[in-house]
């Protein structure tokens, strides 16, 4: 999720396109797109809190 809210910071935007690498402030590389479609496709299971932090950062879907 840090990877998603530091991609948005920069761009603005939650489409994020499922091969784009977002490097983080540790080093770490992460793939916020692909992610996004793994948490989409289990939003049944995810907790009311998760899907709340999601909305906040614009996702639609999660509302």
């Amino acid at each position: 999720m840090a990877a998603l809210a530091q991609y948005k910071a920069r761009t603005g935007s939650v489409t994020v396109p499922r091969g784009h690498v977002e490097t983080m402030e540790d080093g770490s590389e992460v793939k916020p797109g692909v992610w996004i479609m793994n948490q989409k496709g289990r939003r049944a299971k995810l907790t009311a809190a998760k899907l709340q932090a999601l909305a906040s950062l614009g996702l639609a879907w999660a509302t």
